[in-house]
């Protein structure tokens, strides 16, 4: 079984205009680093025409579909029955997309049978952390 879950996403950047722009994103979750999720928006979907990507929380999304969540970078709450919004706020202003709900509980779904909620703890490499944080070699 691999180690990493990719899921493309439609996600609809919301606008001041009337009209939604739909744009590419991939969801990244890796056993390697358990608590984190990964959403990725390709070069031509961004303002800089490099690819954007945001980590968050794995926690933050499985509450944030089902309810508001999150104060900080990034926030997350439901729309309706069939969307969620992800906010993610950054000096140079604030980007809403909408993601179907029933994508994200699917990439959480396979997340959790990757690494059951809860036990994040037992797939951590603490060593490799350590001689990160420290420098030191590999």
């Amino acid at each position: 079984m691999s180690s990493v879950i990719e899921q493309s996403v439609q996600a609809r950047m919301v606008a001041s205009a009337p009209r939604m722009e739909t744009l590419p994103a991939t969801l990244q979750y890796d056993r390697q680093y358990p608590f984190a999720v990964r959403m990725a928006f390709p070069a031509p979907a961004t303002l800089e025409g490099t690819e954007v990507s945001w980590e968050f929380s794995r926690e933050l999304l499985t509450t944030g579909v089902d309810s508001p969540a999150g104060q900080g970078d990034v926030r997350v709450r439901p729309f309706g029955y069939e969307r969620t919004v992800l906010e993610f706020h950054a000096p140079e202003g604030i980007a809403m997309v909408h993601v179907r709900t029933d994508e994200l509980r699917r990439f959480l779904q396979r997340a959790q049978e990757l690494v059951p909620m809860g036990d994040e703890h037992r797939y951590l490499d603490l060593d490799r952390g350590l001689t990160d944080l420290l420098g030191g070699p590999r």
